[in-house]
């Protein structure tokens, strides 16, 4: 699976560097189990100098049970390094919109006022992207079953770091 994650996220940073957002960093996290372990030099192969696959070290604790998510999550963050979006199975899936679509908002709304990270994005690339891609994301929100769910998928984050 993480051969065609990688082919399909070089896809998505091409596309979205054609559509005008660029700035925007990828990484891949690499699996600390043993078999991601033995294909992370394959893994860096597939991948453009644009994307870093980084390598957990087998000492370390692990990231995602850091991050609380899992391999396959796709975190997303904004220029002031807040995690907006945190994406798992099935949202993160690139061969639906919800990646795309979360990273657009991120990188088009400007909800951290004023900062010296804020650049100003060429004529038209954020025009309507973000009340676009918001209903789409809503579109896909789990709706109420009269159980609330503390974390339901797509997670939306404002407030952490």
């Amino acid at each position: 699976y993480f051969f065609t994650l990688s082919i399909r996220l070089e896809d998505l940073r091409v596309k979205l560097e054609n559509e005008g957002l660029v700035n925007i960093s990828y990484m891949i996290v690499n699996h600390q189990g043993t078999y991601s372990q033995r294909k992370f030099h394959q893994l860096k192969e597939r991948v453009s100098d644009y994307i870093t696959v980084y390598q957990q070290d087998e000492e370390q604790p692990d990231v995602w049970t850091t991050l609380n998510g899992n391999k396959d999550d796709f975190l997303i963050y904004d220029r002031c390094g807040r995690l907006v979006y945190h994406l798992g199975l099935p949202y993160s899936f690139l061969s639906f919109q919800h990646v795309e679509e979360s990273i657009k908002i991120a990188y088009c709304e400007n909800k951290c006022g004023n900062c010296s990270y804020t650049e100003p994005h060429p004529d038209g690339v954020c025009e309507n992207i973000t009340k676009k891609a918001e209903g789409k994301l809503a579109e896909m929100e789990p709706r109420p079953t009269g159980q609330h769910s503390p974390h339901p998928n797509p997670h939306r984050h404002r407030e952490h770091h």
